[in-house]
């Protein structure tokens, strides 16, 4: 139950931080459908989220020392990796952004309802939510926790199928009405995840679903 061996035990672990998500994404929702925003509202979302994520980062950290991973330093160290995965994760949703203002693709659940009660509160809200908290979570949950328990062989369709798996996971917690949109997210995700096999530290793909949700919000 204990080691990474243990599917059971992987199994009940993810489970629980799925859960945990849940809870998360649901708070979210919850204050993003108000008119208006409260303190209250505020102080929901920042003790949920702030307990979640610790926990997460907690367990991770912890889980670490039962995969053998090679880090070959920081993410950061890289530059011209780093640089060009932003170039490319910012040019992608730029165009995304663009067939959706022209009418091309639907918009997304979070933009409408933020279209509908919009206020410079609901704003930065959103900011928090959507570009830092669940896109951490999700890529905990997308890479770091589904390749640890799931994907750990060292060969090229494990790659595969955890990078495809991957895409498919960030598309479901992001789901949108719109086929179209769930196909994006999807390619976004697996492209998440590549990152993560080929850097070798969760903090790409962290970075770049970061980014992605910023981008996201700033062309809203």
């Amino acid at each position: 139950m204990n080691t990474p061996a243990s599917r059971e035990g992987n199994l009940i672990r993810y489970v629980i931080y799925f859960i945990g998500y849940l809870m998360v994404a649901g708070v979210v929702k919850l204050v993003a459908m108000n008119s208006s925003i409260h303190i209250w509202d505020l102080i929901l979302f920042a003790t949920i989220s702030l307990a979640i994520l610790l926990f997460f980062v907690y367990r991770f950290n912890r889980e670490q020392r039962y995969f053998d991973r090679s880090f070959s330093g920081s993410w950061l160290s890289k530059y011209g990796l780093t640089i060009g995965l932003t170039v490319v994760v910012t040019i992608l949703r730029i165009v995304v952004c663009w067939m959706q203002s022209y009418g091309k693709l639907k918009l997304y659940g979070f933009q409408t309802t933020y279209l509908r009660h919009e206020s410079v509160s609901g704003y930065w809200f959103l900011m928090a939510a959507i570009g830092v908290v669940l896109p951490i979570l999700q890529e905990f949950l997308t890479t770091g926790f589904l390749f640890n328990y799931a994907f750990r062989r060292n060969t090229v369709t494990t790659a595969v199928l955890g990078i495809i798996t991957s895409g498919i996971l960030f598309s479901l917690l992001n789901w949108q009405s719109s086929l179209p949109l769930l196909i994006i997210n999807a390619l976004f995700g697996s492209f998440f995840a590549w990152s993560y096999l080929h850097t070798q530290t969760l903090w790409m793909p962290v970075y770049l679903a970061m980014l992605n949700g910023i981008i996201l919000l700033i062309m809203t």
